[in-house]
Formats: structure tokens, C-alpha cells, sequence
């Protein structure tokens, strides 16, 4: 057989390849042929493009749309696609309350709320400082007369933190009948139920005197009840830490109204009690935002669908010769501590 053509010498170390070595140089790798681009013109089957009638397209611009598109990246972080599995994702698919599932509105305004909560604490906590501060000068003023600094700055100092916490407490109840309406058909799509209760229902149990104190903490429970997928057919058990709120929601409401009627009263004394309530009133509003921070918390992590693989489970392990103890009739609740017998199991 007759020896190949000898190839040139390699471009990058200059060594010449022996015959039949092939097309890379054996010493570096380097590809020895030389490229050569060539441009031929198609062949004679090949169909020329047809122009568009009327000449070029004009460019119109960016594209337009007469409303809002209701396409795009969903709301929140990114999550595996094996989180959502096709049940899941039919369980929480929305057909007709919007352009998002009730699972993401309600995470979504979780967000928003936590935050609004934070500054209702900080500013309620704010006015009841100035309030006492107020009250402190009524004390000082039975027997001294007061610096006018002094009290230009309690006024300004009452008037901020009063003011402020009141704006504050409107975007977060405004944030929180939103977030309860989503929750609420969250849990009954988790449950796979229908949401019991319509939107102006839950609104005016939010707003309505007297039923506010009952309807809210009723809500909740049912979407706790909800969200934990217990059956439908059990009364709704609220948890210690949604009782803890209940409560705290219930005299916050009567504290406030009592403090809005006692400011028809004339008289000093009537003056310095309620200093002395507002400064209580803005006291218990600073708790219950608190509370309702973990209770808001609480509730969307249950509305959350469970992670695929194996799951940790608390497993109660009684003492040699104990008696069994009997499960617990309502859940653990927002701020329930975890038992120190309790042992981890996987399955």
C-alpha cells in the first residue's frame, strides 16, 4: 500500500507528522488540515422564498395588550416540580377565582402582612411609651408646673405613635381580611371541600360589631381544621396558640371601643383614666399583632403541601409500666414546644 500524501507541518508546535497518522498531529493534538470555507450558491431544486406582498413589514413597535396578561412566572420562590405532583397541582389549580391559585395569593399576602404586623407592634408600642409619658406629666403637674418643651414634646410624641399605629393597624387588617379569604379557600382545596363560607361573609365578620368578636377566630379554627385535613365532619378544635390570639383579639376589640367611647367624657379624671387606657389599649394591640404575626405564620406553613420522600414524625414514647396517654383532642398549635421525650421516626 502506498504511502499517503505527507501533511503539512503542524501550525502550533512545527513538527511534521509521519505518513498515516491521520489528520491531528501525534505530539499536540492540533488539527492539521487547513479550513476552507466555501459559499455555494443552492442548487437548482432549491425554492426561492416568495416575497410578502405590499413590500417590507413596517416595524409597529413592542407588542400591546388592551388588559393585563394573566401569563407569567408565579408568585414566590422556585420550587421542584416534585413538590407539586399532578394531584396536587389539579387539587390546587383555581378555574374561576382569579389569575392565581388560592395557595399563592394567600403566600403571597402572607408577605406582605408579616411585615405591616412588625410596624403595627413597633408603633403601638411607640404611643403607649408617650401615653405613659403623658401620664407621668399629669402626675408631676399636681404639684409642679410643667416645661412647655416638655409637654410640646409629649403632645408630638402622642400624636406620632397614636396616629401612626392607627395607619398602621388599617393596611394590616386590610392585609389580613385579604390573607383570610385565601387562606380559607386554600384549606378547603387542601382538604378537598368546598369553601363554606363566601367572601362578604368572611368581610363582614371582619367588620361587623359584635360579630367581629365571634366570626374571626371561628374562620380560623375552621381553616386550621382545614389545613391539618382532618374530616370535615369533626368539629373544628381550635389550637392552644389560635385560642391564645382569640382571646387576645376579643379584648383588644373591647379595650378599643371602650377607649373611643370613654373620649365623650368630660372631667380630669376622666382625662387621666383614659391616658391611662389608651396607654393599655395601645399595649394589647402591640400583643395581638405579635401573636397574629405567628398565627399568620402558622397557618400558611399548614397550607403548604407536603414535600415528597421520607417525613419525620414525633413519636411519644411513655415510660416502662406508664399507662398509654391519650392523644391530644386539639393540634400543637403556632407556639406549641416540642416534648423532649419525643423520639424521631422515618418512614
Amino acid at each position: 500500500m502506498p504511502p499517503g500524501p505527507a501533511l503539512p507541518p503542524c501550525p502550533r508546535c512545527g513538527r511534521q507528522a509521519p505518513p498515516g497518522s491521520g489528520v491531528f498531529c501525534p505530539w499536540c493534538g492540533r488539527y492539521l488540515a487547513a479550513l476552507e470555507w466555501v459559499a455555494t450558491p443552492p442548487g437548482p431544486g432549491t425554492a426561492a422564498q416568495p416575497r410578502p406582498p405590499g413590500g417590507p413589514v413596517r416595524y409597529a413597535g413592542p407588542p400591546r395588550y388592551r388588559s393585563v396578561p394573566r401569563w407569567g412566572l408565579p408568585v414566590g420562590p422556585w420550587r421542584a416540580p416534585s413538590q407539586f405532583p399532578d394531584a396536587i397541582s389539579r387539587r390546587y389549580s383555581l378555574a374561576d377565582d382569579g389569575p392565581g391559585p388560592p395557595l399563592e395569593r394567600a403566600r403571597a399576602l402572607a408577605g406582605q402582612l408579616i411585615p405591616v404586623l412588625w410596624v403595627v407592634v413597633v408603633m403601638s408600642a411607640v404611643a403607649a411609651a408617650a401615653e405613659v409619658w403623658r401620664y407621668g406629666l399629669l402626675l408631676v403637674s399636681r404639684s409642679d408646673a410643667l416645661s412647655p418643651v416638655a409637654v410640646g414634646w409629649s403632645d408630638a410624641a402622642v400624636w406620632f405613635g397614636g396616629w401612626s399605629s392607627v395607619a398602621a393597624q388599617v393596611a394590616a387588617g386590610v392585609l389580613t381580611i385579604s390573607w383570610s379569604i385565601w387562606a380559607h379557600r386554600a384549606a378547603a382545596a387542601r382538604s378537598g371541600t368546598r369553601p363554606w363560607r363566601s367572601r362578604r361573609r368572611i368581610v363582614a365578620g371582619w367588620l361587623v360589631p359584635g360579630w367581629n368578636l365571634v366570626a374571626p377566630g371561628s374562620l380560623l379554627a375552621e381553616t386550621e381544621h382545614a389545613a391539618l385535613e382532618l374530616p370535615p365532619e369533626r368539629r373544628p378544635a381550635p389550637s392552644r396558640g389560635l385560642l391564645i390570639w382569640w382571646g387576645l383579639w376579643v379584648a383588644s376589640v373591647l379595650l378599643a371601643a371602650l377607649s373611643l367611647v370613654w373620649r365623650f367624657r368630660t372631667g380630669t379624671q376622666a382625662l387621666a383614666d383614659g391616658v391611662v387606657l389608651h396607654a393599655w389599649a395601645d399595649v394589647l394591640a402591640a400583643v395581638t399583632a405579635y401573636r397574629t404575626i405567628r398565627v399568620v405564620r402558622w397557618i400558611t406553613v399548614l397550607l403548604e403541601p407536603d414535600p415528597p420522600g421520607p417525613r419525620e414524625l414525633l413519636v411519644r414514647v411513655a415510660a416502662p409500666g406508664a399507662p398509654a396517654a391519650s392523644p391530644p383532642a386539639a393540634p400543637p398549635g403556632p407556639d406549641a414546644p416540642g416534648p423532649a421525650e419525643a423520639a424521631p421516626a422515618h418512614r
